[in-house]
């Protein structure tokens, strides 16, 4: 990031409130530096670089009220001491210490966005706790509530055949990974892919799982089998499995049929899925003149609630 991004950054981070006037600022750079940083208001900024603190010991606690920080050698537990109760650190999201704020509970997600690099700025709502158990996930659900916000656009009618055979629509999928600015998911336990379907269904997305989603790391993969009506075969019930195998803190990302979705809905498991790849048979599938499936707009309603249920939802149109 040069100063002339850094600028536009404090000052974009100034019109969303979270740099006040007359906030004490540090910057923390490495030895390359910015330079030529323009002061915001009436704030006192102080630019220091990472070399220059090894008498960082002498820092008083509670110093500063903003620290934007873009050296990887400076450890979380020092910004956590240095900076104010309500009090905003800023930083690229791929970098070592951005990692070690994913385990601090005292901090929030304010801000993602994405410049040269993401940038994420976490809000200070407490001192640090001196119990080492974790809080639920919470650099994990805040950053996803800000992620989902750049999925993309829902078509709020069918796609044409001929779009869907070519497979163009696939393009315009932004993955939660790459929304997040976290493609390792080095924090997770697992990482996890659950096709659900009819078995040569689960195979076809299994496959384009693996062709395309982007992952730097190894997913587990599970296939749910779920067999016509008419056969006479145990039913899987999904949410029991999934309450029975998965856990919170791990990675989830799940390609499913509507009716499977409000089953997990209604029992409350859907809130174990990151990322749902959703199936919603509507009567743009036809067989001869006999239309099947649901109305679109109720395929559009249900994708508004996983939305709203903090899943990052995409159409799948097979």
């Amino acid at each position: 990031m040069n100063v002339e991004q850094l600028n536009f950054l404090l000052r974009d981070l100034a019109d969303e409130g979270l740099l006040r006037k007359d906030d004490k600022v540090l910057i923390i750079t490495p030895p390359n530096g910015f330079g030529g940083v323009i002061p915001l208001n009436k704030n006192e900024i102080e630019v220091v670089l990472d070399s220059e603190l090894e008498r960082k010991s002498l820092i008083p606690n509670g110093s500063y009220d903003f620290v934007f920080i873009s050296s990887s050698v400076v450890d979380a537990k020092f910004i956590d001491r240095i900076l104010k109760i309500d009090g905003i650190v800023a930083l690229p999201l791929d970098t070592n210490l951005s990692n070690a704020f994913e385990h601090k509970p005292n901090f929030r997600v304010a801000y993602l966005r994405r410049y040269s690099s993401i940038i994420v700025a976490l809000r200070k709502t407490s001192p640090e706790s001196s119990s080492p158990k974790r809080k639920l996930f919470q650099w994990e659900i805040e950053a996803k509530k800000v992620a989902l916000k750049g999925l993309e656009d829902v078509l709020l009618e069918p796609p044409k055949q001929s779009l869907v055979k070519s497979r163009k629509y696939l393009k315009k999928i932004k993955y939660l990974p790459d929304l997040m600015g976290d493609s390792s998911l080095e924090g997770y336990e697992r990482r996890i892919f659950i096709g659900v379907g009819l078995p040569e269904e689960n195979k076809h997305s299994i496959e384009w799982f693996k062709k395309n989603y982007p992952k730097n790391r190894n997913f587990e993969i599970h296939s749910l089998r779920i067999e016509p009506e008419e056969k006479l075969v145990p039913k899987t019930d999904v949410p029991d499995w999934l309450s029975k195998h998965l856990k919170e803190e791990e990675f989830v990302v799940m390609k499913a049929e509507a009716e499977v979705v409000e089953e997990m809905i209604r029992k409350r498991t859907i809130s174990l899925v990151d990322e749902l790849f959703l199936e919603c048979k509507n009567d743009w599938w036809k067989s001869g003149k006999k239309k099947i499936g649901r109305a679109y707009w109720e395929c559009l309603a249900l994708y508004g609630r996983l939305r709203d249920e903090g899943v990052a939802v995409h159409q799948w149109w097979g």
